[in-house]
């Protein structure tokens, strides 16, 4: 039976939390982290990419983390990629869901991954192929659709257009981010609107990065206009190496504490997400950590 009032929380810290963190995370330490995650009730976690390690030290030897996760059936775990040779090792490791994006920022698009939009958009196509045919779920989306750090506002006629063509993927849900946290209640609302009246049967994923204070907002809103599928890090870690003035994402414990507050059930337990962010903190330090809620929640 369906929840109305259900929203479903993608765990992403393990992932875009730690891409930017420079002291070493055991796959041990992520494998004990994974199991007090599991234990807070979350049952979408994304563990990894499958990019560069010498771009991103932290995501090396990740089949080893894949191999060793625990087996439960109820949790979907998934791994974050950017190209076919990514999706080709998530294949191999044994994952059973994907995770990709590209930009609408031409400087973004190659600072990131070093090609243009339109070649990152002609990639795409044969990679949610690939993984449908292999029988694994594929999550695509859009990078920066409220902005760039180099770039500026990204005109909504170009996110409906680009957009457009990622919905012709075939990919099963669509993933919108705010990578550099420029997004408002203004204009998520404006955005949304436009989306769903243009592709009523879409759908969408937010993936929301700390923004002034009004992140929250901006979930409430989404809301609203129809989203029940978000991104999260467990104490608010997180954000792209590979943009200027990236900030962390909305962290779970924050996310969990309001959604509860409006109403609304996620399934998950604060203060076990607040234990995994903290065992975090004590390997990593507390210069990557955004949220402040974990810091307060009972031990």
């Amino acid at each position: 039976m369906k929840d109305d009032n259900f929203i479903l929380i993608n765990e992403v810290g393990l992932r875009d939390g730690l891409q930017g963190v420079y002291q070493e995370v055991t796959i041990e330490q992520r494998l004990k982290i994974i199991d007090i995650l599991i234990e807070s009730g979350l049952k979408n976690i994304q563990v990894c990419s499958f990019v560069n390690p010498k771009k991103i030290p932290q995501m090396n030897n990740v089949e080893e983390l894949v191999k060793k996760l625990p087996k439960k059936n109820d949790v979907s775990f998934s791994a974050f990629i950017l190209n076919q040779y990514g999706l080709e090792r998530a294949l191999k490791s044994g994952i059973k869901k994907v995770e990709t994006s590209i930009s609408l920022s031409e400087s973004y698009s190659q600072k990131n991954v070093g090609i243009s939009v339109a070649k990152a958009q002609e990639n795409l196509h044969p990679i949610v192929s690939e993984a449908i045919d292999a029988k694994v779920e594929i999550r695509a989306g859009l990078q920066c659709v409220w902005g760039c750090a180099y770039e500026g506002k990204i005109n909504s006629n170009k996110v409906l257009k680009l957009l457009e063509e990622v919905i012709n993927t075939g990919a099963s849900v669509i993933c919108l981010a705010d990578t550099i946290g420029a997004a408002t209640p203004h204009n998520i609302e404006n955005l949304l609107e436009k989306i769903f009246k243009q592709f009523p049967d879409i759908k969408l994923a937010l993936h929301l990065h700390v923004n002034n204070g009004v992140e929250l907002d901006n979930v409430k809103v989404a809301i609203e206009m129809g989203i029940n599928q978000f991104d999260t890090s467990f104490g608010g870690i997180g954000g792209s190496p590979f943009m200027k003035g990236s900030r962390g994402n909305i962290a779970t414990e924050e996310m969990v504490d309001y959604l509860n507050r409006l109403g609304y059930t996620t399934g998950i337990v604060t203060n076990k997400v607040a234990t995994a962010s903290r065992i975090l903190e004590e390997i990593i330090n507390s210069e990557y950590f955004y949220g402040e809620l974990y810091k307060l929640a009972n031990k």
